[in-house]
């Protein structure tokens, strides 16, 4: 199920919590699921990717690491942010 910008409840909630986090001037509906976070797209920088990391590890309990290599792809978009959030979250 997904709303009329293509986000699911999931990745609507992890927007609501990206904008509200960062302070975004943009409603997080605005927010395209397979739209680039990081430099184009969304725009964010690296301070605002760790920033993300802390509020999901805080809000999700899923642990995000500097050094993983996979962080390029986790953080590609806000589906697969919120995908690997819903693979890994602790319940």
């Amino acid at each position: 199920m997904t709303d009329q910008n293509g986000q699911s409840p999931h990745e609507a909630t992890l927007a609501r919590l990206i904008v509200t986090t960062l302070n975004l001037e943009i409603q997080a509906a605005e927010i395209s699921p397979d739209a680039p976070l990081y430099g184009e797209g969304l725009g964010l920088d690296s301070i605002d990717m760790l920033e993300i990391a802390l509020v999901v590890s805080k809000e999700f309990g899923v642990k995000l690491r500097a050094d993983d290599k996979n962080n390029r792809q986790i953080f590609s978009s806000l589906r697969n942010l919120s995908s690997y959030i819903q693979q890994n979250r602790v319940s």
